[in-house]
């Protein structure tokens, strides 16, 4: 039975001579590049964006504000002294940047030893509980217990090392 031929059928042969084959995949993949256009490690600019360049945009804005910075500032500040909040907010913002870490007293016993750990992680616990450190505070403490506890137990594995070498050597 015989096939009957559609006009999509007639434009592909149309565009393709009697003796040329239909490309292949990778011969597709050649003319439509996708990806990764050029090797890993060299770019089509391998100096890169200099320094310090800004885009157009930023460069637009700066030279509209040039000269207007301390205009600007007093009018934000007029408008925040008359209730504006966003005024407020934004010169607020300026003056005191948002808090990251706050400074905190808490008495934690020395670590000399793996075993010292315990007593170090039971302070943490109950300041915690006490109200003395945050969450987040007891976290990164038990982070740093921990990893002084890892460096003390690589410390005493090297030392344990070196002298079993050195065992090894008088016999």
């Amino acid at each position: 039975m015989k096939r009957a031929i559609s006009p999509v059928d007639i434009k592909v042969e149309a565009k393709m001579d009697a003796g040329d084959t239909p490309p292949s995949p990778a011969q597709k993949a050649e003319h439509n590049t996708r990806g990764r256009p050029f090797e890993r490690g060299k770019s089509g600019n391998p100096t890169g964006r200099p320094k310090g360049a800004r885009n157009k945009p930023t460069r637009a804005v700066e030279e509209l504000l040039d000269g207007e910075a301390e205009a600007l500032t007093r009018k934000a500040i007029d408008k925040a002294l008359e209730g504006d909040m966003a005024a407020l907010r934004i010169c607020l913002d300026r003056l005191l940047p948002p808090r990251r870490d706050r400074l905190v007293t808490f008495e934690l016993p020395t670590i000399e030893s793996a075993s010292d750990a315990l007593k170090a992680s039971s302070a943490i616990l109950a300041a915690c509980a006490a109200g003395q450190l945050s969450l987040r505070e007891a976290v990164e403490f038990q982070n740093l217990v921990s990893s002084h506890v890892r460096m003390l137990e690589s410390n005493e594995f090297a030392a344990r090392l070196v002298a079993l070498e050195a065992e090894a050597t008088r016999s």
